[in-house]
């Protein structure tokens, strides 16, 4: 939860009908990273704490801190493995 973590560069993102849609150019991978996905997408523009991007979804969006959490992470461990994101 303490790590930072930011976007990669290198990413076109564009709004289709309230979700996020993403393509990769180095993969040449297309990702609908749905509304909430599409959230944390914009939460970690610049470089950012987790623990901050929870902090931010649970005063948006009627969740638990704890399952806020569990999704986050899991969320940004697949952007991680898809070299999507950059985690210190």
């Amino acid at each position: 939860m303490e790590q930072t973590v930011s976007q990669s560069p290198g990413n076109l993102v564009s709004d289709m009908d309230g979700e996020k849609v993403m393509l990769s150019i180095q993969s040449g991978k297309y990702y609908n990273l749905g509304k909430v996905g599409g959230r944390i997408w914009e939460l970690i523009a610049a470089p950012v704490q987790v623990a901050a991007v929870v902090d931010s979804l649970v005063d948006e969006y009627e969740v638990e801190r704890s399952d806020c959490e569990a999704q986050v992470l899991a969320f940004l461990e697949h952007l991680q493995g898809e070299q999507l994101i950059q985690i210190a």
